[in-house]
């Protein structure tokens, strides 16, 4: 059996961006991905009918990432800015709300975090706030951080909002699918359908699978290194990190109607809400205008969907979009995905727990010069999003060539 410098395990974003970084260098790189595609959580789908492409999983770029950006540069494709126009269902009727900058009201005067951390829902309970402030802050760490309020760190979220919610949104041109497949240098030797059961591994080698290396990246997503889907020999004592993060889950819904019903009211509105629906949260292609609406669901509300078969899916989904507009017209196509039910995700992307600080460098942390660990929940400043994955595969690539020129001393 062929050896290789470096094995990554995963062809999400993370491991594409350690793939292409470690064969540019020169590297010898063999990428086992258990699906019959690259992408991981980004999943690009095209409907019939539909001009704008169909995201089941990741679809927005938070604000300006430097490795997100980078990327669209090398690849040639523009982002679109999305539009941020919203309305909540309030006392039966569809308002305007700037539901993200409102939520961050909750997060103002945290000094009580500063000797203790706690969950965001005490947090939350500690604090006099309007009942729209409280409503929205909880919808958007349910949804926006796909996290559950009793057990996230409220420091954590308070980091994040202090940024990430400000921030304008773009889309990639065409979706995320076709710009991470310009990360798959021809040089990578890629296995698809490879579902990774054991890692065995000693100082400079790895088998997996029949397959070695003098080292491995393991981009797994961290809901499946949870649930020990993976076994490693021996143990890379990770166990520590791996208790203080939690993987959230997410369900969305995207549902094609003849025409874009919505836009003879709101035609320039993109997000509406109703925090007490399955579903609180739907937004629009724009500035893109096609017939299609996605539902979605994070944290205990995508916990209690979790599982279901995609028809009851789509029924959980159409029951929330008629309490927004009432009578909808029928629909006439959807994809459903729950991240959740996902065996090679096992939940949408990370979330810190309550004392969980430091976590994620932990889980990132090279194991004697030979494991090295990328994905979304191991990246501290972009964790949650493809920016983070994408990083934290472009620091675990470097890392392996810098141990490489100083000989591989740890």
């Amino acid at each position: 059996m062929r050896a290789f410098d470096v094995i990554v395990v995963g062809a999400g974003a993370a491991g594409l961006a350690a793939a292409s970084r470690l064969a540019r260098a020169g590297r010898s790189v063999l990428v086992l991905e258990a699906r019959e595609r690259i992408g991981g959580r980004c999943f690009t789908r095209r409907m019939a009918g539909v001009g704008a492409p169909v995201e089941l999983g990741a679809e927005f770029i938070h604000g300006r990432p430097q490795a997100t950006l980078d990327l669209l540069q090398a690849a040639g494709v523009p982002g679109v800015d999305s539009r941020r126009a919203q309305r909540l269902l309030r006392g039966g009727k569809l308002v305007p709300v700037e539901g993200f900058s409102e939520a961050q009201k909750a997060t103002r005067a945290h000094a009580i975090l500063k000797t203790k951390d706690l969950s965001f829902a005490e947090f939350l309970a500690r604090k006099k706030l309007p009942p729209l402030t409280r409503s929205l802050a909880r919808m958007m760490v349910e949804g926006f951080d796909a996290a559950d309020p009793g057990r996230v760190s409220a420091r954590d979220i308070v980091e994040e909002w202090s940024h990430a919610l400000s921030a304008s949104q773009m889309r990639p041109q065409g979706g995320y699918g076709p710009l991470l497949e310009t990360l798959a240098e021809p040089g990578v030797k890629f296995l698809f359908r490879r579902r990774v059961r054991e890692i065995r591994w000693a100082r400079g080698s790895v088998d997996i699978d029949g397959f070695r290396a003098r080292r491995a990246v393991i981009t797994l997503p961290l809901g499946v290194l949870q649930a020990g889907d993976v076994r490693f020999s021996p143990d890379p004592d990770k166990a520590r990190a791996l208790e203080r993060l939690a993987s959230g889950p997410v369900v969305r819904v995207a549902m094609k109607f003849r025409d874009a019903f919505w836009e003879e009211r709101f035609p320039e509105v993109a997000f509406f809400h109703n925090v007490e629906a399955p579903f609180p949260t739907f937004w629009t292609p724009l500035p893109m205008r096609a017939p299609l609406m996605t539902a979605w669901a994070g944290g205990p509300k995508a916990a209690r969907l979790a599982g279901l078969p995609k028809k009851m899916l789509l029924e959980r989904a159409a029951a929330s979009l008629r309490s927004v507009f009432g009578r909808v017209p029928r629909i006439e196509g959807f994809l459903a995905q729950d991240w959740q039910a996902d065996p090679f995700a096992r939940g949408g992307y990370s979330y810190v727990l309550v004392g969980g600080q430091g976590a994620r460098a932990a889980l990132a942390k090279p194991v004697r010069d030979t494991l090295y660990f990328a994905g979304e929940a191991t990246d501290a400043e972009e964790a949650g999003t493809v920016a983070g994955a994408l990083r934290s595969g472009t620091r675990a690539a470097r890392e392996i060539l810098r141990n490489r020129k100083q000989g591989g001393a740890k």
